[in-house]
């Protein structure tokens, strides 16, 4: 049996993408991207589009403009609200959790290439890691989360950071490379 490019994304695995199959869905998104895009906010052209965009989400509200990849892989939970300019590469699956909050600019990249030239340049190979971050979570303006992160529950990251590593849960973490300030005591 033969893998498609699509499955090789999917698990994680490096694939091309400039496959046909692939080029396809993320022109597909395009065209639901421009409709949120050019959307107002808490308009039903609007509601629809996230809707389309991110099928699993429940109340997600998205200052437009925001990019992705497909869409398909952005798992969003209860209340996540993501401010202007919003990039997520989801060539892996991304998990948001519950009451989730982005500041202007966040990035999210699951999305790597190989460091040698060949692989990189000559090839097309890409590859994603998959991204989590937990419930209660607030990234800051600027922030960008490096593949295969994950960001613990109730955890704040500061404006600007740069985060390449997982990060407890329960914690202020900023920086770059991003690290643990100190402890959040949510009591």
């Amino acid at each position: 049996m033969n893998t498609t490019e699509k499955q090789k994304m999917l698990a994680g695995e490096p694939y091309d993408a400039w496959d046909e199959t692939l080029y396809a869905e993320r022109i597909q998104c395009r065209k639901m991207l421009q409709q949120l895009n050019n959307a107002i906010p808490d308009t039903p052209e609007w509601r629809g589009a996230i809707d389309a965009l991110m099928p699993s989400s429940d109340n997600a509200y998205i200052e437009p403009p925001f990019r992705c990849d497909y869409g398909y892989n952005i798992k969003v939970g209860k209340n996540f609200y993501a401010n202007f300019n919003c990039v997520v590469l989801d060539v892996g699956e991304v998990h948001i959790g519950d009451n989730v909050l982005f500041a202007p600019n966040v990035q999210i990249y699951t999305a790597g290439h190989p460091l040698d030239v060949k692989g990189r340049v000559e090839e097309g190979v890409e590859f994603g890691k998959a991204i989590s971050i937990g419930d209660n979570v607030w990234l800051g303006g600027g922030v960008i989360v490096c593949p295969g992160v994950t960001i613990g529950a109730n955890s704040v990251i500061g404006a600007g950071s740069v985060v390449n590593k997982d990060v407890p849960a329960n914690v202020l973490a900023a920086g770059n490379p991003c690290r643990v300030i100190r402890d959040i005591d949510n009591e």
